[in-house]
């Protein structure tokens, strides 16, 4: 899930009037979904940029109407992964290749250049651990075939050679792999549902996707099932299985928050960072009495089971991991802590 962090050179962008008065680096960053502000800021810094022909500062203010090229690439020393002794949950592991259950917290690899990001990576670890990984996407990102969000823990298939890496990211493009994913959301859902919206980077806020419809947007398919609601003191939540067929950036998260139902500790996509119990009038002790609270430091989404043909064997590969500890108690104070 996701793609690489250098622009394809070059680049043409046609400004519209709606963007009138937005900085370049802003306008760049949602303009090429897949690249973060920081290289956006290196290209312009390294005057790869032009507007109207002319080289322009990452603040310059557009006016609606100037055509920006994108003439070449920052220049950067590669980065590459360096093994660390971290823990590392192996599911499965044979010659080909491995499925490991990532913890939440952890990256999967460190972006493009970024040094100080490049400590304590899922990468680091499985090349400690296997020393042997697949080449496909570089000395940053071996053996990665697909990713999941820092604050998502759970199963990912890693490649050990690059034959095997090509044939499971045929598997993910063709939607032949099945991922199903925990999540407990805001509010009561309909029992169950599917959700067909694009996804593309939001313009305002570019660490955010968006369902909103604009050009550039990629396809996106979610499918979930309420399996427990629950409604306490807290207010109301539901525990979904979802589904997805494609595997694009927060798709899960960002699908869910446009039915106004966020993940759980998602504040990037609306959920509270506090849960805040209301007492009921007979609790009450004293104005004074302090609220009780609950927070999560992570998003309640877990990729729970995954699916796939072995490259090699060609047998039916199945796994599957409960929810972690720190969600399992979570759900047992939201369940059972009483006013």
């Amino acid at each position: 899930m996701g793609a690489a962090e250098s622009p394809t050179v070059p680049r043409k962008f046609h400004v519209t009037p709606e963007d009138a008065g937005r900085r370049l680096d802003q306008y760049l960053t949602a303009a090429l979904e897949t690249v973060s502000r920081a290289r956006v800021q290196e290209l312009i810094g390294q005057e790869k940029v032009r507007v109207n022909g002319a080289v322009a500062r990452a603040s310059f203010k557009l006016r609606g109407d100037e055509v920006i090229e994108i003439a070449g690439e920052a220049e950067r020393p590669p980065l590459k992964a360096i093994p660390e002794d971290i823990p590392l949950d192996v599911v499965y592991e044979d010659e080909w290749l491995a499925v490991v259950n990532k913890p939440a917290g952890m990256i999967v690899h460190s972006g493009a250049g970024d040094e100080e990001r490049n400590r304590g990576t899922l990468v680091n670890a499985l090349l400690f651990h296997f020393q042997q990984l697949s080449g496909m996407g570089g000395e940053a990102r071996p053996g990665i075939v697909h990713r999941l969000d820092k604050d998502t823990s759970g199963l990912m298939v890693v490649a050990k050679d690059d034959e095997i890496h090509r044939k499971l990211a045929a598997q993910f493009a063709s939607r032949q792999v099945k991922k199903s994913y925990i999540a407990l959301v805001m509010g009561w859902p309909p029992e169950k549902g599917t959700i067909e919206a694009e996804i593309s980077r939001d313009r305002m806020r570019p660490t955010r996707m968006t369902t909103r419809r604009r050009s550039g947007g990629r396809a996106a398919v979610s499918h979930y099932r309420v399996r427990r609601k629950l409604e306490n003191a807290y207010g109301k939540f539901a525990l979904l299985e979802v589904n997805i067929e494609t595997g694009r950036t927060h798709q899960i998260r960002v699908h869910l928050a446009s039915l106004h139902h966020p993940v759980v500790g998602d504040r990037l996509y609306g959920a509270p960072a506090t849960l805040r119990a209301r007492q009921s009038v007979s609790s009450r002790k004293s104005q004074a009495q302090e609220q009780q609270e609950l927070s999560l430091n992570r998003n309640f989404l877990h990729a729970a089971k995954l699916e796939f043909l072995h490259p090699a064997t060609h047998e039916r590969m199945r796994f599957q991991r409960p929810l972690p500890a720190e969600l399992e108690n979570f759900l047992n104070q939201l369940d059972f802590r009483k006013q």
